[in-house]
């Protein structure tokens, strides 16, 4: 009995690094999301780590746009970042972008995904897990749809993407091949064939994180380098100026 040949579904990885790029290419992975910060969720490379991780692997390799962790409502000066390094790493060879904003209703910013989608084509337009923080996601379907936007990583809305098999599928339906959805968060070899038969994706985005000991003999304990992981994505780092005016104030008699 002929059985037909199996569909090929796309691994895409997201790294960090140069090594994190060769050990993903060499195993097997289609496409690289290349970011910083991943336990902040991932935020943008700088032009110099794309151009090292292009020139290391043969696979393409995507940037994110993203300008800080936390939340995707992002005001004018951010936005205006964004689309700076949109410019500054299609330069660098990136072959293609992830990016979102949202309102704070809880909508995709479409204005903003328009303006992102004009300054990175003709290259592929990625949206990311902003999706899943949306408040309607067949009306955000439809939303990437009409912007030319060319994928969409999701969970189907959830903490990881066999949790959210259920409207995973339904976005699938509901694409019907205008946009690709690739499912991500929580994508393990033992559960990913049965995500992939339950939701009809083709594509699939992983981190594989695993953790290697530093190679420093010296350790100072107890100064740590920078502050622990925020406590959810609704509480953004910021400036304090009163606190910075308290300081100089102090140091200059005032």
């Amino acid at each position: 009995m002929h059985t037909g040949a199996k569909p090929h579904v796309a691994v895409e990885v997201t790294v960090d690094s140069v090594a994190g790029a060769r050990a993903a290419a060499a195993a097997g992975a289609d496409r690289l999301e290349l970011c910083c910060a991943l336990l902040e969720g991932g935020t943008t490379p700088s032009p110099g780590l794309l151009a090292a991780v292009r020139a290391a692997v043969a696979v393409p390799v995507f940037a994110m746009l993203r300008p800080r962790g936390g939340d995707f409502l992002y005001d004018e000066d951010e936005f205006d970042v964004m689309l700076r390094d949109a410019a500054h790493l299609r330069a660098a060879g990136a072959s293609g972008f992830v990016a979102g904003a949202l309102t704070a209703a809880g909508e995709l910013d479409a204005g903003r995904l328009a303006a992102l989608r004009a300054a990175t084509a003709p290259l592929p337009l990625v949206c990311h897990r902003a999706f899943d923080l949306c408040a309607d996601p067949h009306a955000a379907l439809a939303a990437l749809v009409r912007l030319g936007v060319d994928r969409v990583l999701t969970s189907g809305q959830a903490r990881s993407a066999p949790e959210g098999a259920v409207l995973l599928r339904e976005l699938v339906l509901a694409a019907g091949g205008r946009i690709a959805v690739m499912a991500g968060a929580g994508v393990r070899d033992a559960n990913v064939a049965e995500l992939v038969a339950r939701t009809g994706v083709t594509e699939v985005h992983l981190s594989a994180t695993a953790w290697r000991d530093s190679g420093m003999q010296f350790r100072r304990p107890g100064v740590p380098m920078g502050a622990s992981v925020a406590p959810s994505e609704y509480a953004r780092r910021e400036t304090d100026g009163g606190m910075v005016a308290r300081v100089v104030a102090a140091l200059r008699g005032r």
